[in-house]
């Protein structure tokens, strides 16, 4: 499958391209910064761009047949729409390019997985140090469920850049209201490129962890 993946030089989206690649996808990695993204391989295209700039999408989006996104920023203290702004022109050139498929990471706590990532995330993170980090996370989400094309939202637990392991729970009920669930972003990557051909979590937002 030729894919696209935005974010690719994040801890996620590296691991995207890396799993897609070993997959056997064609991959096309969307960064803001080449120099921050050092993987080549024979079955990956790179495009500068940045998702604030619709016609920078459009480029990368022409000849590809699906769209993983782990957009993600660390202007977390002020007000900000890269989430959503960002989704939003996402969407509007996968429907240019005729793309239906959308996998979208957000995270455990957003919508109605509020509370799932445990007390210390939903007392003291996200309301103290993440808070606006998580309300355009939000507007992220809505903006997907009202776009009317083929999508999945993937909300993970406590990201950690530990291995692979292929074992991990997801669904609808997925978190503690205690404890901070944890889940690597190697494994996380591996859930987001098995929703591209399976609809099992069409149009839902699982939780994973």
């Amino acid at each position: 499958m030729r894919v696209v993946v935005i974010g690719a030089s994040g801890g996620t989206g590296r691991e995207l391209v890396k799993q897609a690649l070993e997959r056997g996808h064609q991959v096309t990695a969307f960064v803001r910064n080449s120099r921050k993204f050092s993987v080549r391989h024979d079955a990956l295209r790179i495009v500068v761009g940045n998702v604030l700039d619709l016609r920078s999408l459009h480029g990368a989006m022409e000849g590809n047949e699906a769209v993983l996104c782990a957009l993600g920023h660390k202007r977390w203290f002020y007000p900000t729409r890269i989430l959503s702004a960002g989704t939003q022109n996402i969407i509007d050139a996968m429907k240019v390019a005729g793309i239906r498929r959308l996998v979208c990471e957000t995270s455990l706590g957003v919508g109605n997985s509020f509370g799932r990532l445990g007390i210390y995330y939903t007392l003291f993170v996200v309301p103290f140090i993440l808070p606006l980090y998580y309300w355009d996370k939000h507007r992220q989400e809505e903006v997907i469920r009202a776009s009317g094309i083929d999508w999945v939202i993937v909300r993970p637990a406590a990201l950690t850049n530990g291995p692979k392991r292929g074992k991990y729970r997801h669904g609808s009920h997925v978190g503690n209201w205690l404890m901070t669930l944890r889940i690597s972003r190697a494994d996380v990557a591996d859930f987001m490129l098995n929703q591209l051909t399976d609809d099992t979590y069409l149009c839902s937002a699982p939780g994973l962890a």
